[in-house]
């Protein structure tokens, strides 16, 4: 049987090679788990109660774009947070932000540019969905380093003329997983006037926007509507799997320009899987309310206190400006996170597992990725044990 080629230069997802590289050593302490990225922190209240009053909606297909009181909740929020005007006509309710990043692309890059193969552009290291989708529509992915040089976000400014002009799609995630970098209005500006001048879209992943440390990140339709920047360069996309601690409610929007958003939604019409109808109830009183958002950052401000205390003084470490992640320096991350496993039984991700070869290089090899959503306790507990395993 022949199978696709397509995706045969993808390299194993990240969590399996996790799985290979520590599951047959025993560990060498009590086992904390440090290297995903799924929030602990309490749910709001009303989670339960929104279902229980919409039960009944299980027994009905779901609004397939997102129910209008779901929609008029995100453009709400989107006009308090923002301060932007993005009507309910231009969002869509998602299934999981991870299937509006690939599905954007598969609705919106087109099977050539001037003739020639596209290029979607992907910061290094990324979100490994951006690959996919750019496997998947047949673009040529090419990844630009975000590393301490470029205060870990890319500089695709830097990319040939002859690149950019053939870019269909630039992705960002800002704050970035895995480094934690914020995207200043000016970057962004910048960013949108490069789309502008070389006709390609940005798809700002906006997921970790509402946990930060100092002031709230801005956004990439915020920018773009205070510099005058065309509408269909911008597709964002958010999530309430972070904001909200709902990481299994899989509820997050994406909203675009008025034409982009009418090519998403015939594809969502085809291959969508829409969100369950008590679930986009809950996800209507989670965007409405910010109270629980509040709480969240709170806690995660006293985690960043403890990171920064328990690493003073470690040679390149940074405090991330914002989500959830610290991107830690070593001198290799698989033996780094090796080493861990088996001294301490706390399990984090090599960074080499988020990033691509380039040129020889890998711009995760020299990091671990350690996500700072347990408890406070065992936080403190897993980064001092990880100080003194890794830098004592």
């Amino acid at each position: 049987m022949d199978f696709p080629e397509r995706f045969s230069n993808l390299p194993e997802y990240a969590f399996p090679r996790l799985r290979a590289l520590l599951d047959s050593h025993e560990p060498g302490g009590d086992v904390l788990a440090m290297s995903i990225g799924e929030p602990r922190h309490p749910m709001p209240e009303f989670v339960g109660d929104v279902i229980a009053q919409s039960l009944r909606e299980f027994g009905k297909y779901p609004a397939n774009d997102g129910t209008p009181e779901l929609l008029d909740a995100i453009s709400g929020w989107l006009k308090r947070r923002y301060s932007v005007e993005i009507g309910p006509e231009r969002i869509m309710a998602l299934n999981g932000t991870r299937e509006g990043l690939y599905n954007a692309a598969m609705a919106l890059s087109p099977e050539q540019k001037r003739g020639k193969t596209p290029v979607i552009a992907i910061p290094n290291p990324f979100y490994q969905v951006y690959a996919v989708a750019a496997a998947a529509v047949g673009a040529e992915p090419v990844f630009v380093p975000a590393g301490v040089e470029t205060g870990f976000l890319p500089n695709y400014s830097a990319l040939p003329a002859e690149v950019l002009d053939r870019v269909t799609v630039a992705y960002l995630c800002s704050p970035s997983n895995p480094q934690g970098a914020v995207a200043s209005r000016e970057y962004l500006a910048d960013l949108l006037h490069l789309a502008e001048k070389h006709d390609f879209m940005v798809f700002a992943d906006e997921c970790y926007s509402e946990i930060w440390r100092e002031a709230p990140p801005p956004g990439a339709a915020q920018v773009a509507a205070e510099e005058g920047i065309d509408p269909e360069r911008v597709v964002i996309f958010h999530s309430l799997s972070k904001r909200s601690n709902l990481p299994g409610l899989r509820s997050g929007f994406l909203a675009a320009g008025p034409q982009s958003i009418k090519h998403i939604r015939r594809l969502r019409a085809y291959a969508g899987s829409p969100l369950p109808q008590p679930l986009q109830r809950v996800a209507e009183r989670a965007w409405a309310d910010e109270a629980h958002v509040t709480e969240n950052r709170r806690l995660y401000a006293e985690k960043y206190e403890i990171a920064g205390q328990i690493f003073d003084g470690v040679d390149g470490f940074q405090l991330p400006q914002g989500g959830f992640f610290l991107w830690l320096p070593v001198e290799d991350g698989e033996a780094a996170a090796l080493k861990l496993w088996k001294e301490t039984g706390i399990r984090v991700l090599p960074g080499a597992y988020l990033a691509r070869e380039v040129n020889g290089e890998n711009p995760g090899q020299k990091y671990i990725r350690v996500a700072l959503v347990a408890p406070k306790a065992e936080t403190q507990r897993g980064l001092t044990q990880l100080r003194d395993c890794l830098y004592g």
